[in-house]
């Protein structure tokens, strides 16, 4: 059995997806971001856990993106949240 994360797409996450300006940068995420939060999430040299009332949120950074998520440990899952330009996100 893997013990390999599975990713979820939250329907926010999907509709902003679908904009011009993320098409692009959907395809590196699925092709680059996606094998990486499968096999480890929690950290990596652009990942960071957000602090008080987003603790529960991760975010990775992608040159001037930000993808957030959270992670479901007992269902081995990665919810993607939002995708968002650094500064519209914070």
């Amino acid at each position: 059995m893997s013990n390999d994360f599975q990713i979820a797409e939250t329907e926010n996450f999907s509709k902003k997806i679908l904009k011009p300006e993320f098409k692009v940068l959907y395809n590196k995420i699925k092709s680059y971001v996606y094998p990486q939060l499968r096999k480890n999430p929690f950290f990596g040299l652009n990942i960071k856990k957000l602090k008080g009332e987003f603790k529960d949120v991760y975010r990775y950074r992608i040159a001037d993106f930000r993808l957030f998520y959270t992670i479901v440990e007992n269902k081995v899952l990665v919810i993607m949240l939002d995708l968002a330009k650094r500064k519209d996100s914070y």
